[in-house]
């Protein structure tokens, strides 16, 4: 049995599409999410009619009450969507219409779907920029209050997860703070390139109607509009733009994710999870398992694909507005949610857990991680040239090894035994506070920078 004409189309179609052409069709399912900027853009497009009198004051004022009502109805829940009207754009013009009558089907007046979907996701895009930047900002203030109590703090860096160099705790909460100002100066430039406005472009050509396209522009916070009407229906750089910023936002969040997960286990004792974000084993008892990093780690692979998958979507389109391009909103409203909740997550854990102190001295004391150190008091205090004092100090690493002890260990025969011209004094740089203390270069991890850096960041970030 087929269904009566869909009255959206007017009378071109004779019959209405079958149960399968509305399933895959109707986009309210997902879309509904749009209804605030939906109606936002109709609100300001009918206040631009009245006032460039394509409509009169009386209908834009009936319009304008009306659409607020709408609002009212979904925001409590009291709103019936329809998946036979395919989309927000016709739930609320229907709905309109049943509120106002006949002035509702004046709204549409020099305006498509494809301009009012346009300005309607670029507005929804433009604010989870501004959530993405305000949820970052909290994820610093709790890297840096960690931070700032393990200034000093002495814990071992790594290359390859091999022990590399001593560093200090605060040193590494600092380099998570500027990886993740990167992502909001990321999603602010975004912002910034989105902000103009696609409204008026109509289906793809502009409108024969005297339009004030910097009216409406204006009235949604848009800086100006858009200059082709071709691109404006047809552009979505700014979701893809979201989407790659949120991909590396995602990465430095499963980078952070997985440290969290080897940090916390028993082999390293660096951190403990709060209860809030750790979980229990059936069978094991003794378990604490870091679930809340592992499931951040999982999801970020949700907000990569979006992004590949939108790219994909886009990839092979013709100017200007295609269907496919109904594609575009389901993956970024998923990759936004995923990114948010995993910002909230690692927020919650940062803030709330206990870096283990000895343990990260004990760590820091083991694996040869001074021998730097000593090669740089050969070059120093000796006069080596710096590959001479590599050689020398990677003697004295398999000298240590042999006895099985760390380089402080060995006596001052053993090492003049390598190099007859080592002091006593060299004692001094092989002990792991002295290594950090020693790091003075701008951006280095003794206390003292670490401390200036956490006070540059604590002004920056009021």
């Amino acid at each position: 049995m087929t269904k009566t004409a869909n009255t959206m189309w007017g009378g071109r179609f004779a019959a209405g599409p079958d149960a399968i052409m509305e399933a895959i069709n109707a986009s309210i399912g997902y879309d509904q999410r749009l209804a605030p900027q939906d109606i936002a853009g109709s609100l300001a497009h009918a206040t631009m009619l009245a006032a460039t009198g394509i409509i009169t004051d009386t209908d834009a004022a009936a319009i304008k009450e009306g659409l607020v009502t709408v609002l009212s109805e979904i925001e409590t829940g009291n709103f019936a969507f329809s998946a036979a009207l395919e989309d927000i754009h016709m739930n609320v013009e229907s709905r309109l219409k049943e509120i106002v009558g006949e002035p509702a089907g004046r709204l549409h007046t020099a305006r498509s779907r494809n301009d009012q979907v346009a300005v309607d996701f670029r507005l929804w895009v433009r604010d989870q920029c501004d959530l993405a930047d305000a949820a970052l900002a909290g994820l610093q203030k709790a890297l840096l209050g960690q931070a700032e109590v393990g200034a000093d703090w002495v814990m071992p860096g790594f290359t390859h997860l091999q022990t590399a160099q001593p560093v200090t705790w605060g040193h590494h909460m600092l380099a998570y703070v500027e990886m993740f100002d990167r992502d909001r100066s990321r999603f602010a430039d975004a912002r910034k390139r989105m902000n103009t406005s696609p409204l008026g472009a109509a289906a793809l050509a502009g409108t024969s109607f005297p339009i004030d396209r910097e009216m409406t522009a204006k009235e949604l916070g848009f800086d100006r509009p858009m200059t082709n009407s071709l691109d404006a229906v047809s552009d979505r750089d700014f979701a893809l733009e979201f989407l790659a910023a949120s991909s590396i936002c995602a990465m430095h969040l499963s980078r952070m994710a997985e440290e969290l997960v080897i940090w916390s286990s028993a082999q390293f004792r660096f951190v403990k999870m709060s209860d809030k974000w750790s979980t229990g084993s059936s069978i094991m008892p003794q378990k604490r398992n870091p679930d809340a990093a592992e499931l951040i780690r999982a999801k970020i692979g949700r907000i990569f694909g979006a992004n590949v998958a939108l790219m994909t979507v886009m990839k092979g389109l013709p100017l200007t507005y295609s269907k496919d391009m109904q594609e575009d909103k389901e993956q970024t409203f998923d990759a936004a949610d995923n990114l948010m909740l995993a910002l909230a997550a690692m927020s919650g854990m940062v803030a709330d857990m206990t870096a283990n102190r000895e343990s990260l001295k004990q760590a820091a004391s083991s694996g040869f991680s001074t021998a730097t150190d000593l090669a740089d008091w050969l070059v120093r205090e000796l006069g080596l040239p710096f590959r001479d004092a590599h050689h020398v100090t990677g003697s004295l690493v398999a000298m240590a090894e042999g006895k099985e002890c760390d380089l402080p260990d060995l006596t001052l025969d053993d090492m003049q035994t390598v190099h007859a011209d080592i002091r006593a004094d060299v004692f001094d740089v092989l002990g792991v506070e002295n290594s950090v203390d020693s790091r003075m270069s701008l951006g280095g991890t003794a206390p003292a920078q670490v401390r200036a850096q956490a006070a540059y960041w604590r002004e920056k970030l009021k």
